[in-house]
């Protein structure tokens, strides 16, 4: 008798167990056949579908996986955060003119936050190409520059192991040097001077490179990127600037407006886009001081600002930075005869469209950009509404608090100001 509540204890723990593998795999299939007929009819009505019908679930986890794979994307230095910069409408100026103004963001490349990234960057990869640079050799990179081209150097120098030394104008904002230092950059700002003086900044770049070369007793080579006549630099906007305008605008652009410095990007961008738009309007923005305008408009470099006893400044007579040269350079030749026109920018419109533009659309930009945007929005009121004008963003204006941005003063609380005060129509 005691061994049988043992014995029947035994019997229900194998029939419950017996019970629940059973049940475990009908209980599945019950369900279904239940949920089945207890769906609404109103409910399957309601989704379209006839009472019989047959729903196939697809599961879609694995094509969304697949999906995130391609766009997570983990770029190589900072050098890879170069180009493929936003192309945005520039609503206060589009909604005056009645065109679309189109600014190309050239601000936001990841280096030194300017068009020159893409110089400096292909520059240096062509020298290494050519054997001309070795990374962590000691090589150091010398270039005269008003700013910009040299804060790119400097910056993709520090990031392929190059040092960088930069000769600049001592007239430049002071907040361009201070940088250039703080990169870790050797800087001389050299009195202004004529393009055949020694001691201009560019041929002390170009000279200082030589002797680096020559020295026995220094580490590495001394490469002289000569921006102004190096054939990289147009290639540079050839090769990403203007395939990356072409794309943005679906193929639809009426006009290209952009100033120039070394001529660089106005070459490159027209030579890659006028093929394809035959129709297609290059306009040069040239600020006061420049002799350019009248290169375009009637062959010669001479400005009436460069007449003896007229000239305040050894360069460009403006305060404007970044563009405007009083002679011919390899690069701004490369791409000449694909230029249509010329406009003319003087000082205190571009200091005009600044402000504008920080008013109005809450963007603070430097000189180049300004000069660009008057051009832009000229040639707009001048060519009718329905137009789509491209235009350069070149840097912000925090790079030129000390001396342009002091001539525009502050905004305040602003809000009347005029298109037609600006253009003068």
């Amino acid at each position: 008798m005691d061994s049988r509540p043992r014995l029947y204890l035994c019997t229900a723990f194998l029939c419950g167990v017996l019970l629940t593998l059973g049940f475990k795999d009908v209980y599945p299939d019950l369900e279904r056949r239940f949920r089945r007929r207890r769906v609404p009819i109103s409910s399957i009505a309601g989704a379209g579908l006839a009472p019989k019908d047959h729903i196939d679930l697809e599961d879609r986890t694995k094509k969304i996986n697949e999906a995130d794979r391609h766009v997570v994307e983990i770029r190589e230095g900072i050098e890879a955060c170069v180009g493929n910069t936003p192309l945005f409408r520039i609503k206060s100026l589009s909604e005056e003119t009645g065109c679309d103004i189109l600014g190309k963001a050239e601000f936001l490349n990841g280096a030194g936050g300017s068009p020159k990234d893409r110089v400096a960057l292909n520059m240096i990869k062509t020298a290494e190409e050519q054997g001309l640079l070795t990374p962590h050799s000691g090589d150091t990179i010398y270039e005269g520059t008003v700013g910009s081209t040299g804060i790119s150097l400097a910056t993709i120098c520090r990031a392929r192991g190059y040092l960088a030394h930069i000769c600049m104008p001592s007239d430049q904002a002071t907040e361009k040097s201070d940088l250039l230092l703080k990169l870790g950059a050797v800087v001389d700002r050299v009195p202004p001077a004529p393009i055949i003086d020694p001691m201009h900044f560019v041929n002390r770049a170009r000279n200082l490179a030589a002797d680096h070369t020559a020295d026995p007793t220094r580490a590495g080579r001394g490469y002289f990127a000569d921006q102004f006549e190096n054939q990289a630099n147009w290639q540079a906007h050839f090769e990403g600037t203007g395939p990356e305008i072409y794309q943005q605008c679906g193929g639809r652009i009426d006009a290209f407006v952009a100033g120039a410095g070394t001529g660089g990007t106005i070459a490159g961008v027209a030579r890659f886009l006028k093929p394809k738009l035959p129709n297609l309007r290059v306009v040069l923005a040239d600020p006061q001081g420049s002799g350019l305008f009248n290169r375009i408009k009637n062959g010669v470099m001479f400005d009436p600002l460069e007449r003896e006893g007229t000239r305040r400044r050894s360069q460009v007579d403006t305060i404007v930075e970044g563009i405007g040269i009083n002679r011919v350079t390899a690069n701004f030749e490369a791409g000449r005869e694909l230029i249509d026109d010329a406009i003319k920018v003087n000082d205190e419109e571009a200091l005009a469209m600044a402000r504008w533009l920080a008013e109005k659309d809450g963007m603070f930009l430097g000189s180049s950009s300004a000069v660009n945007c008057v051009a832009a929005a000229r040639l707009a009121r001048l060519s009718g509404p329905g137009q789509r004008v491209v235009t350069i963003l070149c840097d912000s204006g925090t790079r030129h608090l000390s001396k342009f941005w002091t001539h525009a003063g502050d905004i305040g609380g602003r809000t009347d100001t005029k298109l037609s005060h600006i253009l003068g129509d």
